[in-house]
């Protein structure tokens, strides 16, 4: 995904590049999802960069968790980072740990979940570390966008993004809205035009020519999830996609020709 030049902070393809493949969760393999095992294993087979959830303990930290609870603990967002089991990475320990690949970051913080938080903190912490960690000279991913299905979320993170600013040339995250198959995507689109994002990010069964063509008319790239059988991946590359988010990161590039 890099190319010696100036990194793209969206997920646009230019002319000639290859369809991106994220490994959703990190993919499947003989690790738990969304560890720093899981992401090494998308890189080792090939990946292009991973997908990966964030959420906040009770006590502020940022860990890496995909439902709202941790079986056997309760809410991530009711216990302090030093109860969480210790596979259980850091946004910081997982954005490091892909340096040089491409991350997007998915907050997790919706209304119907145990410890949603209104305020939607986790948003303003992550572009905290974001900013902070990019200015850094140390090892980070070539380019990050930060993704939500909650349009609120998406909006106070690029608020406190603008806020703070971004020195030392980090390149600012992007913003991708995600869109839940039970949605209407063309409304979603205007969504994503009036929050800044870069990118949309609709279900494989919502998307199609037009969509892509609409998307990129409005300057957004389009990343497809989650795309684990042949023939999804064959229909979402013919609709001219710029990224797929697969389980299946070893399938998805054999199929793609890059394997």
């Amino acid at each position: 995904m890099t190319d010696g030049g100036a990194p793209n902070p969206a997920w646009r393809r230019r002319p000639g590049d290859p369809v991106a493949v994220l490994g959703h969760r990190g993919g499947t393999g003989p690790w738990r999802e969304n560890t720093l095992e899981a992401f090494a294993g998308a890189r080792r087979a090939g990946a292009d960069g991973v997908e990966l959830d964030v959420r906040r303990t009770s006590d502020g930290a940022l860990v890496l968790h995909h439902d709202p609870e941790v079986p056997g603990l309760g809410p991530v967002a009711e216990r302090r980072a030093d109860q969480m089991p210790p596979w259980m990475p850091t946004l910081v320990q997982a954005l490091r740990g892909c340096a040089g690949a491409a991350v997007d970051v998915e907050i997790k913080n919706l209304p119907f979940e145990s410890g949603y938080d209104p305020d939607h903190r986790v948003a303003t912490e992550v572009a905290d570390v974001l900013r902070r960690e990019a200015a850094e000279d140390g090892p980070w991913p070539a380019r990050v966008v930060v993704s939500s299905f909650w349009a609120e979320t998406l909006a106070v993170f690029g608020a406190a993004d603008r806020a703070a600013g971004h020195r030392g040339g980090a390149v600012a995250p992007a913003l991708g809205l995600l869109v839940h198959p039970a949605l209407d995507v063309a409304a979603a689109l205007d969504t994503a035009v009036g929050l800044g994002c870069a990118a949309v990010h609709p279900h494989h069964s919502q998307v199609d020519a037009a969509l892509v063509d609409r998307a990129h008319d409005l300057g957004m790239a389009v990343v497809t999830w989650t795309v684990n059988l042949p023939l999804e991946l064959d229909a979402v590359v013919r609709a001219g996609v710029d990224a797929v988010v697969t389980d299946d990161v070893a399938g998805t590039l054999a199929r793609l020709g890059r394997g």
